[in-house]
């Protein structure tokens, strides 16, 4: 049977404008569920149900399919089932659909792959995520009503300690796997059902449980950041005009170069030595003066006109994998260095084809403090690296 991975991402939003493709950690918020499921390599095709270009553009650097979705299902009281019935009558070749929110950026492919396992070889017409909680419910007394609250899953005189109470199910909308004769009577849920259970940590729902920057530390933290394991950087190579600074080049009437740089950056260039990262710098121009005024103490290549010869040298002479190199660029000059490097990132501002090819996108603008905020991203997947060592 064709089993199909299907991400519903509108692009109307009630709360933040464009939220499916707004930055997470430096990932597009779709990047997330989409990388989960291509690496899961159980699907037989991957989509996303879209009405906006900024989307389908994302959609289509992550590897997925894009089904262009009506306007009758694009509304804001348009449902799941509807947009999900859409597409099935557009395909007609997908058994099952495996309905993935977007909004659950700690989806794992160890989740979807047993989840498939469920569907296709145990037979179950649908499969749903829950998460196991330990809440004690009460029942609701509206303003006016003369009466009390009743304990609905507790005895108050006999309260469970939280070890001796397995808790209870609730869905946690991470997905939502059906076969198409269960969809096409109009039930996601139906036949013979089974649930998933995720672990707590894996279960973040953006639009329900969790704030934006929270939400950041728990993918950082619990997040799939693809097949092979993170390593420890020890290297960052640096791009200098447009990452450390801003591109731009002042003249003066006397024909003397200036350019201006953030001091925070030289702070966050500071703190990555203090960690043991070498940090080395790299320019397409001729810019020994500017560097040499700035006084980094960084080993740098200028006037270079192949930077990826430059940085496969520098990574061989320090006997480093590329998982332990981190590149941050902001020019087409920059995109075969972001692609081979392990750890990669661009200023906000950076060009379109920097952007497509880095997996960390800085909130600030070159030359603005992005060198910082990338020393940042680093530190905190250092500790991701030390917390799997640990574990």
């Amino acid at each position: 049977p064709h089993l199909a991975a299907l991400v519903l991402a509108r692009g109307g939003s009630k709360g933040i404008p464009l939220k499916n493709i707004k930055l997470l950690a430096g990932v597009p918020l779709i990047g997330w569920v989409l990388r989960a499921a291509i690496d899961a390599g159980v699907f037989h095709s991957i989509w996303v149900s879209t009405d906006h270009d900024e989307i389908e553009k994302v959609a289509k650097q992550f590897g997925a399919q894009v089904h262009r979705r009506s306007p009758e299902v694009s509304q804001d009281s348009s449902t799941s089932l509807e947009a999900i019935t859409e597409f099935l009558s557009h395909h007609h070749e997908v058994d099952i659909v495996g309905n993935i929110q977007a909004t659950s950026p700690c989806l794992h492919p160890s989740d979807l792959i047993k989840v498939a396992d469920l569907i296709q070889k145990e037979g179950f017409d649908s499969v749903f995520s829950v998460v196991r909680r330990h809440q004690f419910r009460w029942s609701e007394v509206k303003k006016g009503e003369n009466k009390m609250t009743e304990p609905q899953n507790l005895n108050p005189a006999k309260r469970y300690r939280r070890q001796d109470w397995p808790g209870e199910l609730y869905e946690n909308g991470s997905f939502y796997f059906a076969k198409r004769h269960l969809i096409e009577k109009g039930y996601l849920q139906g036949g013979k059902m089974a649930y998933y259970e995720m672990r707590a940590e894996h279960s973040v729902d953006i639009d329900i449980d969790i704030d934006w920057p929270i939400a950041e530390q728990r993918v950082l933290s619990f997040g799939y950041f693809g097949k092979e394991p993170l390593k420890e950087v020890k290297l960052l190579v640096c791009s200098i005009d447009g990452c450390l600074t801003n591109g731009r080049i002042y003249v003066t009437e006397d024909h003397k170069e200036m350019v201006s740089y953030d001091y925070r950056d030289v702070v966050g260039i500071d703190l990555l030595k203090k960690r043991g990262i070498q940090v080395r710098l790299i320019a397409d121009r001729d810019c020994s003066k500017t560097l040499s005024a700035m006084q980094l103490g960084c080993v740098a290549k200028v006037g270079v006109t192949n930077k990826l010869q430059v940085l496969k040298d520098w990574q061989e002479d320090m006997g480093l994998s590329w998982k332990e190199v981190a590149y941050l660029g902001n020019e087409e000059s920059d995109v075969e260095c972001l692609k081979q490097a392990g750890m990669s990132g661009v200023p906000a501002d950076a060009c379109a084809a920097s952007q497509k090819a880095a997996g960390y996108i800085c909130k600030s603008r070159g030359g603005c403090g992005a060198v910082r905020e990338f020393a940042e991203h680093i530190f905190l997947l250092l500790e991701k690296v030390n917390s799997a060592r640990k574990q």
